[in-house]
Order: C-alpha cells, then structure tokens, then sequence
C-alpha cells in the first residue's frame, strides 16, 4: 500500500496542471514532482476531493440496500432487488479509500507536525476515522494498525479496534485544532476546501462525527445517551455549522484512477453520472405517503426527478409544450408486477425520437394486448397494427424506449436519476448551468429534458459531511430512548425543519445562478407548502414513535450510508429491538430475492436474515492476505459473509468475537 501514495502524487500533479480550481496546484516544484516536497495545503483539498470521491461510492451501495434506490446495473442490483450479494460491490470503496486517501494522511499528519500546523494534523485525524469508521460499517475487520506502514500482507484489526482507534483520533484532532498553529505555519483556509479554514466548525465537526458513532452502539450495554446528548451540545447548532463538500461543474479534469470529473459531487459520480438508477418505490412512498397522511411531501419535486412528456415541437424543432412527468418508483419489495415480468434488471435507459417513430410489438395474449392498446391511448397506430402485432406512434418530441419488447414500453414512468456536467455530457453547447439530463444531442436542441436529476446527486450538490439535520434526528432518538418523548417531538420537529431550511437555501442559491431556468427542480420550494407540510398529519404533531423519527431521517440522510446503519441498529422490519415495533414497515424480500445463499436466516427475527456487512475484497484481503485474513475472521470467505454481523451491530463482545470463530 505504501508505494500507491507515490503513484498518486504524479497523477495529482498532472491532474493539477489543467484544474481551474486554485488549490489543485499539487506541487512547487511540478518538473521535479516528489512526496516530500509536496505543500501540506496542496495535499489537503485533494484527500478532501477522494475521500467524497470513495463516501460516494459507498453512499451509492449502501442506498441500493436500504431501499434508497433501485439500480438496473448488475453488481448493485443484487443490493437492491435480489439481496443474493456479490463480490463485485466489495472493491471500489476500499480501493479508493486506502489508494486515494488514506495513503496520504500520515504523510499529510508527519509534514505538518514539522511545521507546527496543528490544524492540518487535526485535519488528518478526522479523515483517518471517516475513513476508517467507513471500513468497519462495510468490511467489519480491516487492516488498521499495520495499514500504511509499507507491510505488503498488513495483519487486519477486529471491528471494536478500529472504532475505538476512530474515536481515539477525533479526541486528538479536537486538541489539535483548539491549539494555535506555529509561527509561520500555513493558515488552514489555505488548503481548506470544505470550511475555508472555519477551525470551530472542524472542531463542531468532531463533536457531530463522535455523536453519530456512539449512536452506533445502541444495541449495547455501554450505550451512553448523556454521553451522545454531551457531544450534540458540542457539534453543529445551526445549518451554518454543516460540513459539506462542495460540488462544481467549471471543469473538464477528469480522475486518473477511474475517469470521473474531479471537481463534482462524489455521490453524482456513483448515482448520476450514467442512466442505471432510479427511485425505489418504497422511497418516493414515503414522500407521497408518510405515516399513511396522503400528504405530498414538498421535498418530493426536488429529490424524485422528472422528464418532458406529451412534447410539441414547433417549425425550427424547439420543444413548445409539454408537461413535466415525476418519476415513480421501482418496485422491489412488494408485488413488483414490472420487474417480475422482465427480470431484476429490466428497467431500459429511454430514447429521444427526433422524428417521428413507429415501433411494432407482438403481444400473443389477448388481456395483455388490449391492455396494453389502452394504456398506449394517442400512441396506438391502429393502420399499422393486426392479430397480435400492436404498432405505437412516438412523435418527434418524445422521450420513448427504443425497444420492441412490449413489456419495457413503460419505463419512461421510472426517469433515472442522470445529471450532466460540462465533463459528462458529451454535449459542448451544454452550458455549466444547465445540468438536466438530455439522451442524445437531438434533444438538448430541441430542449427536451429527459431527466431534471435530484437534489443530493448533481454534480453541483453539496456532499453532505455532517449536517444539523442530522444531529437533531439523533438527538431525538436519544431522548426518546431516555423516556423524554417531548423532548423527542421537539428535536425530530426540528429535524425536519432544518433539513427543508437546507435545501430551501441551496436552491435559492441554484436559482440565482441560473440553474432553475432550464430546470424547475432546482428552484425553491413553496413557503406555503413547507408550512402546510409541517403542520399537517405527515408529521408527528403528538405521540412521537421512534419509526416516526427514523422514516423522516431516512428521506433526510437520502444517498447517505447513514440509513443503512441505521437500518441494522434496528434490525429493519423486524420490529424486535428495544421495544420501538417495526421502524421501517414494508422493507422486506421481494418477490425476487434469489439470495438464500448469502442471507442464510430463516426468519426476519435472525440476525443472519439481512444483509449486515460486506465481503472483503475477493483480490486485496482474500487472495493476497488470506492468512492474515482468516487468521481473525474465520468465516471471511463464506458465501454468507454478507450476513455476520460487525462489531457494533452485536449486543456483546462475546457474540461478535462467537461469529469469527471457526
């Protein structure tokens, strides 16, 4: 692992040359590019620009086995639909964590202790535990002690090692960012992408990161709540205190190691930067349906994209009218009628018609097909259709899938989640500000939007590090668990208020950029509606549940592997921890799931019923380090791996250290 650092200074170095981004300058010297030369505040931004890059990875996967999104791509369809896991899902996150980012901080650490640049060594700190705790949260056991030290077989730790080596380096990273640097060192602003060097909203950071890791040892006896409550005192009390990483859509550089845009948000990178993703059902239900209110959820037209649809395109081919569709959602968990007839992966990328486009489709069963005549209403071409051939319309304008299978006719209703960047498109009149979707070149001239995006995954969305949001739904479980449910409304309340005040601004901001003049989703909100939402019956206003708390964080945290943790904390739907009932109602196999292998509980009160951690990387941990490996965790190559349990997710020590023996 040692050597990866010196790879990825010369291709940060080369990566620096033609960045507009005034801190992607990697080196002083850049004809004679070395490790030690390179400036602590040109190493920063970039381990800040991977380690989104490699959280964006995960928050992507983890989404899938949340329920977050469906995905029609092979490897993270099998999280999202058929829970039968592969392998396939293991390497990128860890790849791009220890080749990216982790291979750099103690250079980072060592460099910056000489200098006396204390908020630098603070810096390195905090990412060794975002990294790390995120190692644990996937894999379990990891290399820990022994990673980076040059050791080509480093012997991995146990998962209660590194979580205490986690917290361990936020005590430290909050020490040094309370000391005033040495005379002469560089100022953090310097390098600092993410807070311009706001020393107290890093330290705000550390107490937030140490609150939503103590969180994650609710299912045991040590559980604190005082303790989590001290450290919510401490974190961010206002959105103002949000750590976020930017995102930009001002450049064309793309990543050495897998060819992504450098400059935006690294969850657009994972979920929209191709056509594979869309909503899941049970996600939009919940912004259409929370707590059984029929209440439309304002944040629904900002987060569930939607295309051009009924398209009327004038002389010169400009689009003129048409009516913008909302996506629905995937069904994976429940009857998931579509996905059944076609496959886990069916659901089909659409096509702009440039002209207009006769697509002819035998249907032998007689239901089917006048069903399907029906539902084709204006489309059906009755001159071109006899016996079981049915012939559709699709008029220069539509957004159609280009597909003469009948039963994939359909999913233009499930729009993807695709955004565009000046980097992506393939589209060079595609100005910076306009980051809708369009298939082909055709379309964007004709103006036919074939995806508005959502909100966490454009390319200029904020990567949410820790948010006041988020601390205030943790308060609120807190106190719910202490027997204090007034003092859980008031936070949950909260919660949801902070989470809609974040939003609101960063599309007030979008708006004045000019982002919403081609893209409705990325204005502002109705005042009125987020007032008439708070009020109304799809919040708690009384007799607050901890499902309550948990669904409306759900749609808060999104893209975020924070839900899926969650998730495990509370056994999913199997509603048998702690007394709270079922927390998240209707998450369950679906009619698909093919993965008894991996999943080998027989009911959902089994631990081993769900999917709980991943498995270790099938090349780095199992083929090169093996001994290693199975000389800790037993069980590291078993088919269902994927359903042991990490550290933090057992009661006891006793019952962890049990799953790793042979």
């Amino acid at each position: 692992m040692k050597s990866s650092k010196y790879i990825l200074m010369v291709a940060l170095l080369a990566l620096g040359f033609t960045s507009c981004k005034k801190f992607l300058d990697v080196n002083t010297d850049p004809d004679n590019p070395n490790n030690g030369s390179v400036l602590i505040q040109n190493r920063l931004p970039w381990i800040e620009h991977f380690y989104q890059y490699s959280s964006g990875v995960t928050n992507y996967r983890t989404a899938c086995m949340a329920g977050v999104y469906y995905t029609n791509s092979a490897n993270p369809n099998t999280f999202s639909t058929t829970w039968a896991c592969t392998n396939g899902n293991s390497t990128t996150p860890y790849q791009t964590w220890f080749v990216e980012v982790s291979s750099n901080l103690v250079d980072l650490y060592k460099a910056a202790e000489k200098q006396g640049a204390y908020h630098y060594m603070a810096a390195s700190n905090v990412f060794h535990a975002l990294g790390y705790m995120q190692m644990l949260d996937l894999y379990g056991e990891m290399p820990y002690e022994e990673a980076g030290t040059g050791n080509p077989s480093p012997k991995p730790n146990d998962g209660k090692a590194i979580y205490l080596g986690c917290m361990s380096r936020l005590n430290q990273a909050i020490d040094l960012f309370s000391k005033a640097q040495a005379a002469g060192a560089p100022a953090l602003s310097t390098g600092d992408l993410w807070a311009n060097g706001d020393v107290q909203k890093w330290i705000k950071t550390c107490w937030g990161l140490k609150a939503r890791y103590m969180l994650k040892l609710s299912k045991k006896a040590e559980f604190n709540a005082d303790s989590v409550l001290y450290c919510l005192s401490k974190g961010p009390q206002s959105n103002a205190d949000n750590m976020v990483g930017p995102g930009f859509n001002n450049s064309t550089v793309t990543d050495y190691l897998l060819g992504d845009p450098v400059v935006t948000n690294g969850n657009f990178d994972y979920v929209a930067y191709g056509s594979t993703v869309r909503m899941s059902a049970y996600h939009v239900n919940l912004l259409n349906n929370m707590r059984n209110a029929g209440v439309v959820d304002p944040r629904m037209s900002k987060i569930v994209p939607s295309y051009m649809s009924g398209v009327t395109l004038d002389g010169s081919g400009r689009a003129v009218s048409y009516t913008w569709t909302r996506s629905v959602g995937v069904d994976s968990y429940g009857p998931a009628t579509r996905l059944l007839k076609g496959g886990a992966t069916s659901i089909q990328t659409p096509s702009y018609a440039a002209t207009n486009t006769t697509i002819k489709y035998t249907i032998a069963d007689a239901t089917e097909r006048a069903a399907f005549i029906a539902a084709a209403g204006s489309k059906y071409d009755a001159a071109n259709s006899s016996g079981t051939t049915v012939a559709l319309i699709y008029k220069a304008g539509s957004i159609f899938i280009n597909s003469t299978n009948y039963l994939y006719a359909g999913d233009t209703a499930y729009v993807n989640m695709r955004s565009s960047a000046i980097a992506t498109s393939g589209i060079p009149a595609q100005g910076q500000t306009d980051v809708s979707w369009y298939p082909v070149v055709a379309a964007f001239n004709a103006g036919v939007v074939g995806s508005t995006g959502s909100f966490q995954v454009r390319p200029v969305s904020d990567q949410e590090i820790v948010t006041y949001h988020e601390m205030n739904f943790i308060k609120a479980e807190v106190l719910l668990r202490k027997g204090d449910a007034g003092g859980a409304l008031t936070a949950y309340k909260a919660a949801i208020q902070a989470h809609l005040d974040m939003m609101q601004a960063k599309l007030t901001q979008w708006q004045s950029a000019g982002y919403a003049a081609t893209n409705p989703d990325m204005a502002p909100m109705s005042p009125a509606a987020i007032t008439a939402y708070m009020n109304s019956a799809a919040v708690a206003q009384s007799g607050i549940t901890m499902q309550d708390i948990m669904l409306q964080k759900y749609i808060a945290m999104g893209c975020s592997i924070e839900n899926w943790n969650d998730m495990r904390r509370f056994n999913f739907s199997a509603g048998n921890v702690g007394g709270f009932g079922v927390v998240y109602p209707g998450y369950q196999r679906g009619p698909l799931f093919t993965g008894q292998s991996q999943l080998t509980g027989g009911s959902p009160t089994d631990v081993r019923y769900w999917m709980r951690r991943w498995a270790l990387p099938p090349v780095y941990e199992i083929q090169y380090n093996s001994v290693n490996t199975l000389a800790l965790n037993a069980h590291a190559t078993d088919v269902n791996i994927w359903s042991m349990p990490v550290w933090w997710d057992c009661a006891t020590d006793d019952e962890y250290y049990n799953y790793l023996k042979k």
